[in-house]
C-alpha cells in the first residue's frame, strides 16, 4: 500500500488530502486540518475506464486545479489507469 498527505491549507476543503493505493484501489479522504477528522472519501477502481475522471473531478471540488494535478501525477506513479480507447 502506498499512501501520501498533502497539508494545502487555505487551498483545500478542511485543508488536508490523503490519497492511498491499494492494489487497483485508489481512494482519496478529505480532513479537516484542525481536528483531523474525515469529512470525505472517494474509492475507485483503476480498472473502471472512468476513474481518473472521477478522481480528478473529486479533487477539484476539494483543491485548485494545481494540487488535483499533483495528487494525480503522485498517483500515476503507483498505478496504471485504464482509458476507454
Amino acid at each position: 500500500m502506498a499512501k501520501k498527505t498533502w497539508k494545502i491549507g487555505e487551498y483545500a476543503k478542511g485543508g488536508i488530502i490523503t490519497a492511498e493505493v491499494k492494489g487497483n484501489s485508489v481512494t482519496i479522504i478529505g480532513l479537516n486540518q484542525f481536528n483531523g477528522k474525515e469529512f470525505t472519501r472517494l474509492t475507485v477502481n483503476v480498472e473502471n475506464s472512468n476513474a481518473r475522471r472521477e478522481l480528478d473531478f473529486f479533487l477539484i471540488d476539494l483543491t485548485t486545479s494545481y494540487y488535483t494535478d499533483k495528487i494525480l501525477e503522485w498517483i500515476e506513479t503507483k498505478v496504471k489507469f485504464k482509458t476507454s480507447w
